[in-house]
């Protein structure tokens, strides 16, 4: 599934590129103002990346925008993200469906509130015949939560009769990930500094390569983000394997 989709990646750039989106407080603070305001800017900044990546190559994009570890945040942090939540699908949504935009949403939605829920459902479904650029919001994700749910997923299968133990290998465990239709990422950005991957698709991203850079999000422009998907056609990339 997941392996055939990676296969048709164009051979000098990336096809698939996941974005952790950090710095978006810092860049509040810097300026005097609540981590929500740059929470605001990070959101606005999305359209701008999305919009450049047909002209880069780019079929797939995943953002990370709330991980199971946020809700450790304040509430009053939490609740503010949650309404940018709300408002960014119910004010993007006709304009990503006008511009060819797929939206795909993954992370445990048990924990979002069901009006949350609902307009996730339903920007996914008003999207779903979009193909010029994949958008997927990782949104309450985390990766070992993931790899918990799956895991938790295929042992039921295997409790139910439909699988055996000897049918579990890579590939099966992959059909149950979150991202079982989508390709790994062949690149994955982190901004603001931070040179740590904070759970971020973790099985999806073993072979990837990553970019750690100091801008902040809420600075992260088209340019900056076509100059590091450049930089990713010169890289030399052997699996694993020994280049002859």
């Amino acid at each position: 599934m997941a392996r055939d989709i990676q296969d048709d990646r164009p051979a000098t750039g990336p096809k698939h590129v996941a974005i952790i989106m950090d710095g978006n407080g810092r860049w509040a603070q810097n300026r005097g103002r609540p981590r929500l305001f740059g929470h605001h800017a990070g959101a606005r900044r999305v359209r701008e990346i999305v919009e450049a990546c047909p002209d880069l190559g780019v079929k797939y994009v995943t953002i990370f925008a709330f991980s199971t570890e946020n809700w450790k945040r304040t509430q009053t942090e939490v609740a503010g993200l949650m309404k940018l939540f709300h408002r960014y699908i119910t004010r993007e949504a006709r304009d990503l469906f006008d511009e060819g935009v797929r939206v795909r949403f993954i992370g445990d939605r048990v924990k979002l509130d069901e009006k949350l829920v609902s307009l996730m459902d339903e920007l996914e479904l008003l999207t779903s015949g979009n193909s010029r650029v994949n958008l997927t919001i990782a949104l309450n994700y985390g990766g070992r939560d993931e790899l918990t749910r799956a895991a938790k997923r295929l042992a039921y299968e295997i409790e139910a009769g439909r699988l055996t133990h000897k049918d579990v290998d890579a590939e099966t465990l992959a059909k149950f990930l979150d991202t079982h239709v989508l390709p790994d990422p062949d690149l994955v950005i982190r901004t603001s500094g931070e040179a740590r991957i904070s759970n971020f698709l973790l099985w999806q991203s073993a072979y990837a390569e990553y970019e750690f850079i100091d801008t902040l999000w809420p600075d992260f422009t088209a340019e900056v983000f076509a100059g590091l998907v450049q930089n990713y056609g010169a890289r030399d990339r052997r699996f694993g394997a020994v280049k002859a």
